[in-house]
């Protein structure tokens, strides 16, 4: 998933995370011949992708290479904790691990306060990194030109559909919205046609972080055909545009519709996987705006197995506002396995690095978390190929695709637009409102390097 960041800077206490009592206190990474791994464990506790997949590697690392040892340390939060809580265990050679799973858009922040080291050393004598694509390199490529990370693949994100509750409603179970009305079109008949289905899901607020900036805001912002977020050109955030207002504007009428989840229900901590595991097997989901990876709470291992899932739902595009080039569009993401500045063993953690994303082991985590491959040799595997219903449909949306500006100062710009979602959300602001607020929180902290497009 997986896409999200809101408290950069809180101190989290350890009680609250579900985590080895030494990385909260006492040795930090390891020493040796021992590594210590730190990655995010899922909320919900049915689900161990990455739990189940790290377990593999370890024994086969462990195996191949005798006295070597892997202390796994998983940290169960939801994502914005999880970030603030590693960042807290890098500050410190006593509490840094040798290996951390990294999002991608924190890179150039975490370098910015010394948490990272770049691997580029490393790299330069590793024959399988020709194999990952140019896209993905770049992601794990901070501003200073140095590699931070090796990713471990990416997504994307359109609209999923459940085709038996459209067929009740008289919609197209072939569907193929064209704009924005077109998508609020469908909720409204939804919510006409069928009482106590909830018509459409969008992420916002706070609590859902990264999923609301990138899976609900930014899908929409950059399909207005008019201002992102950032203007590489000048080098400067974009304040005060058309599309960040109209985006803003969609957000409203979900909400004031009805057409969208309870606000309350939308805003908790745990609304995602209520979605997942809940409202879309259940069928109380009609449209729901989300990520390549959702396949994977329905599989026999997954948080809900869910056998007719792949026949139920259907995948659509998100189109453009009304309709423009390209007609769609798509955000992606992705994580990568990064050495933290303070690691004891960044050796022996180059080591297992290669040994998680050799070919074998990167097709079957691609496979395990329903991710899009960033090796050409696994995007071209037919086992890969053949492993979830609609890995087809989400590689195509590539070509569409935006990338956040992963800039030191973007994790404040996504809280920003969290803030603004969720007033909107919950009526205490106008989308006009705040979007102003928006401006004044970006512009100060940019220290002013903004294009304001209300001045132009």
């Amino acid at each position: 998933m997986k896409v999200h960041f809101r408290a950069f800077a809180i101190a989290l206490s350890c009680g609250s995370l579900i985590m080895p009592l030494s990385a909260c206190g006492g040795s930090g990474s390891g020493s040796g011949n021992t590594i210590k791994v730190a990655y995010e464990r899922n909320m919900d506790n049915k689900v161990r992708v990455m739990d189940d997949y790290l377990a593999v590697v370890k024994k086969q690392f462990e195996q191949a290479n005798p006295g070597k040892k892997i202390e796994l340390v998983p940290i169960q939060a939801v994502e914005n904790d999880y970030y603030s809580k590693v960042q807290l265990m890098m500050r410190s050679p006593r509490t840094a691990p040798d290996l951390v799973y990294e999002d991608t858009f924190l890179i150039n922040s975490d370098i910015a306060s010394g948490y990272l080291r770049p691997i580029d050393s490393y790299l330069s004598t590793w024959k399988d990194w020709s194999q990952f694509l140019p896209t993905a390199k770049a992601a794990a490529k901070a501003q200073d030109g140095k590699t931070y990370g090796v990713p471990d693949g990416t997504d994307t994100r359109g609209l999923w559909y459940n085709k038996q509750l459209f067929q009740k409603a008289g919609l197209p179970t072939d569907w193929h919205p064209k704009t924005w009305d077109d998508v609020l079109n469908a909720a409204r008949t939804v919510k006409q046609k069928l009482p106590g289905v909830t018509p459409l899901n969008i992420y916002t607020g706070k609590a859902a972080g990264e999923a609301a900036s990138m899976q609900g805001f930014e899908m929409l912002l950059y399909g207005t055909g008019k201002d992102p977020l950032y203007d590489p050109a000048s080098k400067k955030w974009v304040i005060n545009s058309k599309g960040f207002t109209d985006s803003l504007n969609f957000l409203d009428t979900v909400f004031k519709e009805k057409l969208g989840p309870d606000a309350q229900d939308a805003l908790g901590a745990n609304f995602g996987t209520t979605l997942a595991t809940q409202l879309i097997p259940e069928n109380k989901l009609a449209i729901d705006l989300d990520g390549s990876w959702m396949g994977n709470n329905w599989i026999k291992t997954g948080g809900k197995p869910w056998p007719q899932w792949s026949q139920v739902l259907g995948q659509a595009p998100m189109p453009t506002q009304n309709g423009q080039a390209p007609g769609s569009v798509s955000l992606s993401g992705g994580w990568t396995w990064a050495i933290p500045a303070k690691a004891k063993n960044p050796d022996l953690a180059w080591d297992f690095i290669t040994t998680l994303q050799s070919k074998q082991n990167a097709a079957d985590y691609d496979i395990r978390a329903a991710n899009i491959a960033v090796r050409q040799d696994v995007a071209t595997d037919p086992t890969y190929l053949q492993s979830m219903p609609g890995i087809d449909f989400f590689t195509g949306l590539v070509k569409y695709t935006s990338y956040r500006p992963a800039l030191p100062v973007y994790p404040q710009v996504s809280t920003a637009i969290q803030d603004a979602m969720e007033s909107v959300t919950i009526g205490q602001a106008s989308p006009d409102k705040a979007a102003s607020t928006y401006a004044g929180t970006v512009k100060s902290a940019t220290d002013g390097a903004v294009v304001d497009r209300s001045a132009g």
